[in-house]
């Protein structure tokens, strides 16, 4: 359950483009339970979803909270049309949880009492680049594969430069 660390420097072993998605909720009513339950128990769902299906295109996911009622997933991603092509497909919860929430909002029954949120990032290769220091492989090394630093090299200058073959 527990992984191991990989002992010294290593980096992700990304490449190409990568695609990252920061998606997340914050409960704005405590008290409001009923709203903000099922919006909470949704993410585990989508990504148990996923994670049975990975021709789907999510290569990972860190679950992490911004504060006590605020929480959020970091998603990596094969593509932005793998991505989208989950987002929209009818067979998915994604689009069933979707068509909720909206056919609430024309309703006039979405009362703010949970907000919503996401962000997506298309990041070429050579805009980014990590390092990981005595870690378990985490984030983006988690969803790549994890490499020697020396493979891509030990200054985050030349972690940037590399390109892939």
């Amino acid at each position: 359950m527990f992984a191991k660390p990989v002992a010294g420097r290593t980096t992700a072993a990304a490449e190409g483009d990568v695609v990252v998605l920061l998606i997340g909720m914050r409960i704005n009513h405590l008290w409001a339970v009923h709203q903000w339950l099922p919006v909470f128990l949704a993410m585990p769902r989508m990504l148990r979803e996923l994670t049975r299906d990975r021709s789907r295109g999510l290569l990972g996911h860190v679950l992490l909270t911004a504060s006590p009622r605020t929480y959020y997933v970091v998603q990596y991603w094969e593509s932005k049309e793998k991505l989208y092509a989950y987002a929209t497909s009818p067979d998915m919860f994604h689009h069933r949880a979707w068509a909720i929430i909206n056919r609430k909002e024309r309703a006039g029954k979405a009362r703010g009492h949970v907000g919503l949120w996401h962000e997506t990032y298309v990041a070429p290769e050579g805009s980014y680049e990590s390092i990981y220091a005595d870690m378990p492989p985490f984030g983006l090394a988690a969803a790549h594969g994890v490499l020697p630093v020396e493979k891509r090299g030990r200054r985050a200058k030349d972690r940037f430069a590399h390109r892939s073959a």
